[in-house]
Formats: C-alpha cells, sequence, structure tokens
C-alpha cells in the first residue's frame, strides 16, 4: 500500500489503494450508545457538559440517585405512561445526577436498572410496579420535576421530597366528581351521535351503573376482564331497558336511541390509553412490553365484547318471548354521526370536558382537551362525510391532527403530550361500529335479514382498525413534532439558567 503523499500537499488527500481498502473493510464495532445520546428524541436535554457531572463517581451519591430514578419511573408506569417516556424521564434524571453508563429494562410490572461507576463498579437494582391508577395529573407533575432536574443542580434530598410530595398529593378530582362525569361523557357521546337528550339521560345512567359495576368488581379481586364483561352487559341491558320503556310508554326512545346508547357505555370501556401505550411502545422497541399490552388491550376488549354480545342476545331473547318489535334493521345503517352539526360540536366538547375528568387531567387543561376534541370531531366528520374518505382514513387523518397540536398544547403548559391527546381522542373511538358490528352476530329471526356472523366479524375487524388508527396516528403526530420542542425546551431552558445565572 502506497503511503504517497499529495504533491500539492492536500492533508485529505487519500491514495486510491486506501480508499478501496476502506469500501471493502467493515466499520468498528457498534459502542454502547452514551446516556445524553439516549435523549436525543426526547423532551429532554441535559445542557451541562459532561465533565460537570462527575460528582456521582462516588458510591452513595450513585445509589442515591439510582433510587430516586427507579421511584420516578414506578410512579409513571403507575401512572399509566408508556414505556419509552419512562425510559427517557429515567435517563434524564440519572444524567442530571452525573451517573454516565446506564442500562434500563422495563416491562409492565418491573424496571431492571444497571449502572457501572467510572471506577468499573456495578450497581443493579429491580423495581416491581404493581398497583396502576391512571392518573394524567401526576404525569404531568413528573414531567414538571425532571424539568426541573435537568436545569437546576442536582440535590438528591431535595428532589426525593419533591417526588415524595408528588406521590401522596390527593387526587384532583374525588371518586363523586368522576363517577358523574363518567355519565356525562357516556351522555355526551349518545347526544353526540345523533340520539335524543332523554336518551342521552339514560346513557348517563348508564354510564353511572357501569362505573360504579366496574370498581365493585375491582375492590372485590376481579380481573379487568371479567370488570369489562360485567359492565358491558349492563350498559347494554340498561340501553334495553330504556327502548323497552320506549315501545311501551310515549317516552321518546327509538331503535336509533338504543344503538346510540350502547355506543356510550361502550366508549367509557374501551382501552383507548393502554392501546396507545402499547402503540407507542411498539414502535419506539418496546416490542414486549408492547405486546404484553396488546394482548392484555385484546383480552379486555374481548370481555368488553362478550358483555355487549351477551346483553345483546338477552335483550333479543326477551322481546321474542314478549312478541316485541326490537330494532329494526335500518340501525345497522346509520352514520358515525347523523346528528346536526351544531349538536355534534356541543357533545364533543361536553365529551372532551368530561374524559379530561376521568382521566384525572389537570384542570387548566380541561378546556384545551375539550377544544381538540371538537377539532377531531370536525375533521373525521368533513373528511369522511363531505370529503368521501373512508372511516379509517379520516380517523388516522384526524388523529395525525390530534397529535400535532395535543404536543403543542404540552409545550406551552409544560406537559406530558399525551396526557392531553388521549382525552381529546374519545370522540373518534368507535363505539357505534362495535356496537352494528356485535348486532350483526347475535341477531336473528325476521329482522337478521341477510345479515351473517361473516359482517359482524368483518365490521368488528373494522372497529379494531379505526382503534390502531387512533394510536398511531396521534403517536406520528407527537413524533412529528419533535425538533420544534426540543428546540422550544432548549430555549426554555437557556432562559431559566440565565435567570439562575
Amino acid at each position: 500500500m502506497s503511503d504517497k503523499p499529495h504533491p500539492l500537499g492536500d492533508p485529505d488527500y487519500e491514495p486510491s489503494d486506501r480508499r478501496l481498502e476502506r469500501l471493502w473493510t467493515g466499520d468498528t464495532p457498534t459502542e454502547p450508545m452514551p446516556i445524553v445520546e439516549r435523549l436525543r428524541h426526547t423532551p429532554y436535554r441535559i445542557p451541562r457538559p459532561a465533565e460537570e457531572l462527575a460528582a456521582a463517581a462516588e458510591y452513595q451519591a450513585a445509589l442515591d440517585a439510582i433510587d430516586i430514578a427507579l421511584r420516578l419511573g414506578e410512579l409513571m408506569l403507575r401512572s399509566g405512561a408508556a414505556a419509552a417516556k419512562v425510559e427517557a424521564s429515567v435517563i434524564a434524571v440519572g444524567a442530571a445526577a452525573g451517573l454516565q453508563r446506564l442500562d434500563l429494562d422495563i416491562t409492565l410490572q418491573s424496571m431492571h436498572l444497571q449502572c457501572v461507576l467510572p471506577d468499573g463498579r456495578t450497581i443493579t437494582r429491580l423495581r416491581v410496579v404493581q398497583g396502576a391508577r391512571q392518573d394524567f395529573a401526576r404525569l404531568d407533575a413528573i414531567h414538571q420535576l425532571v424539568e426541573q432536574v435537568i436545569v437546576e443542580e442536582w440535590d438528591a434530598e431535595s428532589v426525593r421530597e419533591r417526588l415524595r410530595s408528588i406521590q401522596i398529593q390527593r387526587r384532583n378530582y374525588s371518586d363523586l366528581l368522576v363517577l358523574l362525569a363518567t355519565g356525562v361523557l357516556a351522555g355526551a357521546v349518545t347526544f353526540m351521535l345523533g340520539a335524543s337528550p332523554v336518551a342521552a339521560l339514560v346513557a348517563m345512567l348508564a354510564g353511572i351503573a357501569v362505573h360504579r359495576t366496574t370498581k365493585f368488581l375491582g375492590r372485590h379481586g376481579y380481573p379487568e376482564f371479567y370488570q369489562m364483561a360485567f359492565g358491558a352487559f349492563i350498559g347494554t341491558f340498561i340501553a334495553w331497558l330504556g327502548y323497552v320503556v320506549g315501545v311501551k310508554t310515549p317516552v321518546p326512545l327509538s331503535g336509533a336511541d338504543f344503538a346510540y346508547m350502547v355506543a356510550g357505555g361502550i366508549i367509557i370501556l374501551l382501552p383507548g390509553r393502554a392501546m396507545a401505550a402499547a402503540v407507542e411502545d411498539v414502535i419506539s422497541g418496546y416490542q414486549v412490553t408492547g405486546a404484553g399490552r396488546v394482548l392484555a388491550v385484546l383480552l379486555n376488549t374481548s370481555g368488553l365484547i362478550i358483555g355487549v354480545g351477551g346483553g345483546l342476545a338477552a335483550g333479543l331473547a326477551i322481546t321474542r318471548v314478549l312478541d316485541m318489535s326490537f330494532v329494526s334493521p335500518d340501525v345497522l345503517d346509520l352514520r358515525s354521526f347523523a346528528s346536526p352539526a351544531g349538536a355534534a360540536i356541543t357533545g364533543a366538547f361536553v365529551l372532551g370536558a368530561s374524559a379530561a375528568v376521568t382521566a384525572q387531567s389537570r384542570r387548566r387543561l380541561i378546556v384545551p382537551i375539550a377544544l381538540l376534541c371538537v377539532t377531531a370531531v370536525v375533521i373525521y366528520r368533513g373528511l369522511s362525510e363531505w370529503a368521501g374518505f373512508g372511516v379509517t382514513i379520516a380517523t388516522g387523518v384526524a388523529a395525525v391532527v390530534i397529535g400535532v397540536l395535543g404536543r403543542l398544547v404540552a409545550e406551552r403548559v409544560r406537559s406530558n403530550a399525551m396526557t392531553i391527546i388521549i382525552p381529546a381522542t374519545f370522540g373518534l373511538l368507535p363505539g357505534l361500529a362495535i356496537f352494528r358490528a356485535l348486532y350483526e352476530m347475535v341477531s336473528a329471526g325476521p329482522y337478521a335479514g341477510s345479515l351473517t356472523v361473516q359482517s359482524g366479524i368483518t365490521t368488528l375487524l373494522g372497529a379494531g382498525a379505526t382503534l390502531l388508527a387512533i394510536a398511531t396516528g396521534t403517536t406520528l403526530g407527537d413524533i412529528m413534532m419533535n425538533p420544534l420542542g426540543q428546540r422550544w425546551n432548549q430555549a426554555r431552558w437557556d432562559r431559566r439558567r440565565r435567570r439562575q445565572g
């Protein structure tokens, strides 16, 4: 091989035989990714240079930092965060504390963290996560804590105290208020779809009954599958009782109202947040955790389907015994929205606000979430009814827009984006499609017409595709806003550090 220099003395000159050797030679082995680089596509940055983070070389200081990071990650998982968000927060806290080499493994129920100190000693800790309970306000508080830890000087005792205060703080809304908000949510969905005010009132009562049923079963140790099944059965049967009252009395409740009432009750139970977290985990590279979440979503949704199917079958059997007409076939041809635009917008606003309360969101976010829910419904209706797009495509586009807008709002109010996006997508959930699919599968007799189990399964798969479109669309919108969000965060952190300096 020739090392003859270039006659003009160009320092970048490389002989042709060396360039050929580089073409056929592989790259150097992949090294572990530096801890700060693992935060590249997250909302967090470590503005201090690495040499300033050497204070955690002492063993006890590293133990304190690891304990705090694991407690923070555990609280996030218990509050409903996705694995990718948990990793970003844990790594950010560890980097702010001066830990240079961290390995974190997250599953649905545990976190395994390993740290290698500069002197070669290794610290390994395992923390088991139990008792998950959705609380978006607590997630936002943790997000703000992580931002403060990154900007301020590391003080383990102060961070531990702030984390403890977040852990023991009372939830934003009482159980009674959440119960009422759940009923309002079911009524808002029913009204938004096109039901009468009386049907919306019955749906509210059904939603309250479903909520109390699932809470009662949960306190007595019934797994979520059975909570879904019994809750869906109760909601469907109450809707059927309302329809019977409409048949036998002058109360204005029609077959279409029955469909809308069942749809409202289903949306209360649909695992929208769990589905979004599962998709986010799979997309972010947590395939094992995501697969576990997907399996839980499928199992719980199966319980919901069994409950609704059982309620419909029981209602059909009773109506045949009593020789009453039940639901006319034209119910199965209902559009997702049959209400006027004004009613749909009003229902969507109330739905978004009540969904924010049931998710324990911050009080100042209730109105923004409600407005985003209205935006989602307007985009969906515009694309599906006026532009002629299919249901799944229209839902996916609306979800992407909500993901983008939700991230913008989150950056403005220093919030976790998904705590805003998830309640805002409740207006897109396919409750009516699931009802239609199950009615097709269980209906029989002269009212079934040419309907078959196969067509019901097809409709049910379409509802599943809609759920997937919501989850992937919101995640895509959030990811698309990463560069802008990172610039905003860096500018905000620079301003805070200048004020502190």
